[in-house]
């Protein structure tokens, strides 16, 4: 039983975040644009929707937190295309001045309670009680926001915007050449990307009924390295098995993350866990193909002192 509460909350946390993984999908694998506002965002997604929720509103707290994401997402891109900063630089003012506005948002403070709040999830738990289901309320709801965004990215990167966007990431200069704005494009992309995100931090807010001010930190690294997680599994196939691969990276992220924290491991090590996590994740793929140079070096060395003992025989 303990094996199957360590998965299902793994599963749990993992498609939550797995909507950040999502998110960073099409910002990064399409766009090409590492938006390093998703911490911030993240943040203010949950921020938002906490505040929208304890209001009275839990339904409308999602689409407040994605239209928070929608205009930390237009920040950064505005940011970029239109003043002519870096996109890593632009990210990072971004990510720095959402600090104060989530402060704000807050009312001053750095903690939200939301035990006493009904939230979608509560909502959810009500209905399915006295049913077979009564206890996998979270994990319904991750789901079915999990299925809908993949289903929303599979079908709008079919369509002319889509494949505009996907173009802009491989070749904006051809882009350009082509009668397609890509600064449209861009904006396009970083605002949907950064709706994702909001949406990720308000259901996580929401699922453990509480909002810390560093509920982000740390997002974009964890979800970059599970996007590469998912690459090494599913390879870079169409776009729904590409976007399957972003959440099972998720999931086999938060399992590890979840397990490391079943050895009574302090506090403070957790962020090492995590920083471990991500080295592996990214420089895995690097010595995978380093392997075979990696062979030839140990067998030339091997062979090496048997040709010269060859050699000192008279």
């Amino acid at each position: 039983m303990q094996i199957i509460g360590l998965v299902q909350t793994a599963l749990e946390l993992g498609l939550i975040s797995s909507l950040t993984v999502l998110a960073l999908f099409l910002s990064y694998s399409m766009l090409n644009i590492c938006d390093l506002s998703t911490d911030g965002c993240f943040t203010l997604g949950a921020t938002v929707g906490a505040v929208v929720a304890i209001s009275g509103h839990p339904y409308l707290s999602i689409p407040a937190a994605m239209l928070a994401g929608v205009c930390s997402g237009f920040t950064t891109a505005f940011l970029q295309t239109k003043m002519g900063i870096n996109s890593l630089l632009a990210g990072i003012i971004v990510n720095t001045g959402l600090y104060s506005i989530n402060i704000a948002v807050m009312g001053n403070s750095s903690l939200l309670n939301m035990n006493k709040t009904e939230t979608v999830f509560t909502r959810l738990k009500a209905v399915l009680a006295d049913t077979v289901f009564s206890g996998q309320y979270r994990l319904i709801i991750a789901l079915i926001a999990v299925a809908l965004v993949i289903l929303f990215l599979s079908l709008f990167l079919r369509t002319r915007l889509g494949l505009a966007i996907r173009a802009t990431g491989n070749n904006p200069d051809m882009v350009q050449a082509s009668s397609i704005n890509p600064v449209f494009t861009s904006i396009v992309g970083l605002c949907i990307s950064n709706s994702i995100t909001g949406l990720s931090g308000c259901l996580l807010a929401q699922s453990q009924k509480s909002v810390n001010i560093d509920i982000g930190t740390g997002m974009v690294t964890i979800a970059l390295a599970s996007l590469l997680i998912g690459r090494a599994f599913m390879g870079r196939g169409k776009i729904p098995v590409q976007a399957i691969g972003a959440v099972l990276g998720a999931f086999v992220f938060r399992l590890v993350y979840t397990i490391a924290l079943r050895f009574d491991l302090p506090a403070y090590m957790l962020k090492l866990v995590s920083s471990v996590i991500v080295i592996i994740a990214i420089a895995g793929p690097y010595f995978r193909t380093q392997m075979p140079v990696i062979r030839r070096k140990l067998q030339h060395r091997k062979a090496r002192p048997a040709e010269e003992d060859r050699k000192a025989v008279p």
